[in-house]
């Protein structure tokens, strides 16, 4: 790589990897027990800084590198989460454990997407939501169960609908 072309700010993020990439694939190790994710979570961080465009402004790298990670983390382990209960559910139903690998990743991306999409609402909007989809919960029960009006349940629902909707492909 000729120096001459680059930028400040690949510069910085150069000299941030070069520092601070071991020190942080080592924190992620101690996180999550694994160092080929903690490698690839690591390698994440950098990419978000990256695309950001601002290794130059940081000035704490270490504090900010853990920053990043731990969303990271927080992002990976509801992914981890999100799988083991789909895999669980594909258990208890044999008509779906039939499924390919390309099935399930399409099918697994799908639950993905839409447990994006429902963070982006009030928790209580996602927990009745879930109430409703997951344990098939009627209307009344969630109410109940929530301690909330059926009116409050209704719009909740509502609300996660036309969130879920937004995935439709137009």
């Amino acid at each position: 790589m000729n120096s001459a072309v680059l930028t400040p700010d690949d510069k910085s993020i150069h000299r941030i990897y070069l520092q601070h990439n071991h020190w942080l694939v080592h924190w992620l190790t101690k996180k999550l027990d694994c160092p080929h994710h903690a490698f690839d979570l690591s390698q994440d961080t950098f990419m978000r800084i990256i695309a950001k465009g601002n290794a130059g402004r940081i000035e704490q790298p270490r504090a900010y590198l853990t920053t990043i990670a731990k969303g990271l983390l927080v992002n990976w382990y509801r992914r981890q989460s999100l799988e083991r209960s789909y895999l669980e559910s594909l258990a208890l139903s044999p008509e779906l454990s039939t499924l390919s690998s390309e099935d399930y990743h399409l099918v697994f991306e799908a639950l993905n997407e839409i447990d994006n999409a429902l963070d982006k609402l009030k928790p209580a909007v996602k927990q009745a939501f879930l109430l409703a989809q997951i344990e098939g919960l009627k209307y009344q029960q969630i109410a109940d169960h929530m301690d909330i009006s059926l009116i409050t349940v209704k719009r909740y629902m509502k609300q996660a609908l036309v969130q879920c909707l937004t995935l439709m492909p137009d």
